[in-house]
């Protein structure tokens, strides 16, 4: 059996002028990165359509896997085959994960995006772009500080940490500026992997180079000896960040293995950031297309929720349908089952499982009150007994689950799922969208409506220095902003080890800090950390590269 990586080697593209002809892009707004991607300039394009909008999203993940951009990506193909102009907007894989445990983010099998190996590695340049605007901004910072700190900044309140795009723990706390007064002032800082710099989310969310230009400058930095905020724009150093990333927030334009346009742009990491792709790529792709299938990371908890409850609340976008992806595998595994033992029917860890995935589907219905279906990834140990559980028990909350086989079989897997997609997304007499908490309630109930309503908790344990932060941002005016909470993306709980749909839990709030350049709250929960380490044993020892240029061990 083919590996992803030779999948996609063994596939023929096509000139990425031709992919943008397919989306009714014109050559002017396209500039080329190689034969086969290219960077889109919005600004060129008139808004042609105003497509259907379809979320992936899923259950809370496993070791187990469970698919969801191979399926987002098999979709979008499914849809074109049935003859709808379609298109996806994919997030932007990470360095971190490919060299560490998850491996790559272009899908899988015979549903992935290409040229695979170049996605997953640095691409077009947008992660190292926004790296670069993370530590100028870091170097300015304690450049001013060196050259007589004119701010009077504290340099023991300083909340800016550098970023590099790779899992490493020994950089999460450093001390710098030793070695004498012309080495800078020695201090305590740290590292956050890329994704997780405010910048990340500054790009994702920016809707054009004024908007981005002035959401950097809003970002705090630290705070002074008399207690005030500092901003980039107070050491002026927003337009050089912009500058920067003047070409990294134009949406990337690749192909899939059948040809169909995707645009994959900036995003992940749903667990510590908020983990969608650009507002620029998602409305690009809506304009050109009838139908536009992008995806939110790790489970509904996480990824949708921050799609639904900040991306959507910025941007006035609305899904029209959403699909959950599971696996039986992975919910054998919420009821007990051990990874090496899922190829084995189990009925009962199924139906101990499932509760998992009826709460996430619960939450898309009742919660956000929209149409909801369930993609189930179908694998080849799985039995008719097992698959006709899922469907069972999805049909008692009257939503539909449809098998997928887009990893053996691409869009073709997935031609079922496609029509009820298209079935929900048409359907008349929809319910009226609703965000998960009100921006009226204070913070602190905020919080607690999410942990109550969405992940099924009891409440929250807010700890005191939290207590202290959440007061003091109130006081700053950042009191009725969305909130993006970073957890385990293992459970619905801050606790990774309680699997399943867990009831009768606290989330621990330990630490709450302002993104205001991006627009929101973001609540450090749990263990959660924003600088990954390694495994005992990363994806990159297997990662390797020969005298002709070709690279094996990607996944």
């Amino acid at each position: 059996m083919l590996t992803d990586i030779e999948i996609a080697q063994r596939c023929t593209l096509l000139p990425i002028s031709q992919i943008a002809n397919r989306a009714g892009i014109p050559e002017d707004a396209l500039e080329p990165y190689g034969r086969y991607k290219a960077k889109v300039d919005p600004s060129l394009i008139p808004s042609q359509k105003n497509g259907k909008l379809i979320l992936v999203t899923a259950m809370t993940p496993t070791p187990a896997g469970e698919g969801k951009t191979t399926t987002t990506i098999g979709l979008t193909d499914a849809l074109r085959r049935l003859g709808k102009q379609a298109v996806c907007a994919l997030r932007e894989p990470s360095l971190g994960p490919v060299f560490g445990i998850k491996g790559g983010a272009a899908g899988g099998g015979y549903a992935q995006v290409v040229p695979m190996e170049d996605i997953n590695l640095h691409f077009t340049g947008d992660f190292h772009a926004i790296g670069a605007a993370n530590n100028l901004l870091a170097a300015m910072l304690d450049n001013h500080i060196q050259q007589g700190n004119e701010l009077g900044i504290d340099v023991r309140r300083i909340t800016w940490k550098r970023c590099v795009d790779m899992n490493d723990r020994q950089l999460r706390n450093i001390v710098d500026g030793m070695g004498g007064k012309m080495n800078g002032t020695p201090r305590e800082d740290g590292f956050d992997i890329t994704v997780a710099s405010e910048v990340m989310a500054v790009l994702c969310l920016a809707t054009s180079i004024s908007d981005l230009k002035e959401r950097l400058g809003r970002i705090i930095v630290g705070y002074t000896y008399d207690d005030r905020p500092v901003t980039a724009a107070d050491l002026k150093a927003n337009g050089a960040m912009a500058a920067l990333l003047r070409d990294a927030i134009r949406p990337n334009l690749v192909q899939t293995l059948e040809g169909t346009p995707a645009f994959v742009h900036g995003g992940p990491f749903a667990n510590i950031a908020h983990g969608c792709n650009s507002v620029l790529a998602t409305r690009l792709a809506l304009s050109v297309s009838d139908y536009t299938v992008t995806e939110a990371g790790f489970g509904a908890d996480l990824g949708a929720e921050k799609f639904l409850d900040i991306k959507c609340r910025m941007t006035g976008l609305v899904p029209d349908a959403v699909v959950v992806v599971a696996t039986v595998r992975a919910l054998k595994m919420h009821g007990g089952v051990a990874k090496s033992d899922l190829n084995e029917e189990n009925l009962e860890a199924l139906k101990t499982g499932l509760p998992n995935l009826l709460r996430h589907v619960h939450n898309i219905r009742e919660v956000y009150h929209l149409p909801c279906v369930v993609a189930v990834n179908r694998f080849p140990t799985d039995t008719d007994a097992e698959m006709q559980t899922v469907i069972d028990a999805c049909l008692s909350l009257g939503v539909n689950a449809i098998a997928s086989t887009v990893w053996a079989e691409g869009g073709k897997g997935a031609e079922a799922l496609a029509k009820e997609v298209t079935r929900l997304c048409e359907a008349e007499n929809k319910e009226s969208f609703t965000f998960a908490y009100d921006l009226d309630d204070t913070l602190e109930h905020r919080i607690e409506t999410l942990v109550k309503n969405i992940y099924g908790g009891d409440g929250i344990n807010v700890l005191p220095t939290a207590k202290k932060q959440i007061r003091r941002l109130e006081e700053l005016g950042f009191g009725h902003t969305p909130i993006c909470v970073a957890k385990t993306q293992y459970s619905f709980s801050d606790n990774a080890s309680l699997l399943g749909a867990p009831e009768g839990f606290t989330v621990t709030v330990k630490q709450v800090r302002v993104s205001a350049g991006a627009g929101f709250v973001v609540v450090l929960t749990g263990d959660i950390m924003t600088m990954p380490g390694l495994p005992k044993h990363p994806a990159a020892e297997r990662i390797d590269v020969d005298e002709s240029g070709v690279i094996s061990g990607l996944f």
